[in-house]
């Protein structure tokens, strides 16, 4: 599991294997070939390393944090 947090370091969703959640654990998109998607499959987030970017563009939104273990949280 990865946070996906902002500038300030705020988390605000989380990523799962590929499964976007809110912090209230809804499924809110997927990773799919490099982007993050919504549910309805539109690229909302650039993924390159770890950094997100808006699509078409280098405007960095957020990061993905280092891979933590679910089972321990």
């Amino acid at each position: 599991m990865r946070g996906i947090v902002d500038h300030k370091g705020e988390q605000f969703g989380y990523l799962d294997g590929n499964r976007l959640y809110t912090l209230d654990g809804e499924t809110s998109g997927f990773l799919r070939g490099g982007y993050i998607v919504d549910l309805a499959g539109n690229p909302v987030w650039r993924v390159i390393g770890d950094c997100l970017y808006k699509p078409g563009t280098f405007e960095q939104v957020g990061f993905l944090s280092e891979d933590k273990n679910s089972e321990y949280e």
